[in-house]
């Protein structure tokens, strides 16, 4: 391909991969600058057109000017001359709740805010950030992250474990690739589920049109295997409390598994669950339902109970923890509310 004299030479040699994106089969012909909007959070069109004039955007190994138009199976690479921000790790003094520690492992409790890692967007404040002032010498998993042996989204609270070695890590790891680990959630979704408990299977995979959203897909070359076990523990009248059991682990599982089966988590931004989807319409109901979003604003999603074998002594351990105080304030005034409304 002919490269404009526009764009300013580089070697893909000399640049590092920040982003890299396949084009779907049904993908129709759109502007690089265009598609990778779709797929880039915060990214604005005058940066992304900067990045393509600089000779940053690549598809098909060869950079492209911002208008140049992607079409079916296209890998589209945004690349710069420094590494990822990612990978460049600053210890902060950070506190953590720490459940458990010995000398191979930790249990943290994770607050809903706090990013698990860095990634675009979010270079500080992490769980990392934190691990690494806290502990030396944390072992590395396949992603170059210290002691991360699985991760939760910024805005489920919950428990993690982290390895403190080499031989912990690829043990635990082991453990959830096997599917042996226990990990059970807590979430609120909108609606009264039909089912007291079932079991969601769909493969799980990165949304064709909107690459921040995962989606389920029926065939099975697509996305990942996702299994999850659910079982209601509470109908709160719009809405109920559901234990959901994971035995996969892919991103957002529990998120959009709900979603497939027309149980979207509340207050779940990313996956519509911030707007009213059951109730009434009276004004007053609104209110309450706004009141209760300002009262937890996320999606109401804790990691509640994390078991796995310990790498040294092949005990089986399991950790629980509590609710925090905002998926319980917001609890408590549903519980409530359909006492009220029963009456």
């Amino acid at each position: 391909m002919a490269v404009s004299n526009e764009i300013e030479e580089q070697e893909s040699d000399d640049l590092y991969e920040h982003y890299n994106f396949k084009a779907g089969k049904g993908q129709e012909p759109l502007r690089v600058d265009k598609f990778l909007m779709n797929f880039i959070e915060n990214a604005t069109r005058n940066k992304i057109q900067q990045a393509a004039k600089n000779g940053n955007i690549w598809v098909n190994d060869q950079p492209v000017k911002s208008n140049h138009k992607v079409r079916a199976n296209d890998e589209v690479k945004v690349l710069f001359e420094h590494p990822p921000y990612e990978y460049l790790l600053t210890p902060e003094d950070i506190s953590l709740d720490i459940v458990y520690e010995d000398d191979v492992l930790l249990v943290v409790n994770k607050p809903a805010g706090m990013v698990v890692h860095p990634g675009h967007g979010n270079y500080s404040g992490t769980l990392i950030n934190a691990l690494v002032y806290h502990f030396e010498n944390l072992p590395k998993n396949s992603n170059n992250r210290p002691g991360l042996v699985h991760r939760i989204d910024k805005d489920t609270s919950g428990l993690l474990v982290v390895a403190k070695t080499e031989e912990a890590m690829t043990h635990l790891a082991r453990q959830f690739f096997d599917k042996t680990s226990e990990r059970e959630y807590v979430a609120m979704v909108w609606g009264n589920l039909k089912e007291e408990e079932g079991t969601i299977e769909g493969n799980i995979g990165r949304h064709p049109k909107n690459r921040l959203q995962m989606s389920v897909f029926e065939e099975e070359e697509q996305g990942k295997e996702a299994i999850t076990h659910y079982k209601v523990i509470e109908s709160l009248g719009y809405v109920s409390l559901v234990s959901c059991k994971l035995e996969t682990g892919r991103t957002h599982q529990i998120r959009v598994h709900m979603k497939h089966i027309g149980h979207t988590l509340f207050n779940d931004e990313r996956y519509g669950g911030d707007k009213i989807l059951k109730g009434t319409s009276f004004s007053k109901y609104k209110q309450f339902v706004e009141n209760c979003f300002k009262i937890l604003p996320r999606q109401a999603l804790h990691a509640k109970t994390l078991g796995f074998e310990h790498p040294v002594s092949g005990e089986f351990m399991r950790f629980n923890s509590e609710l925090p105080e905002d998926m319980t304030t917001c609890i408590e005034k549903w519980r409530a509310y359909a006492t009220h409304q029963s009456m």
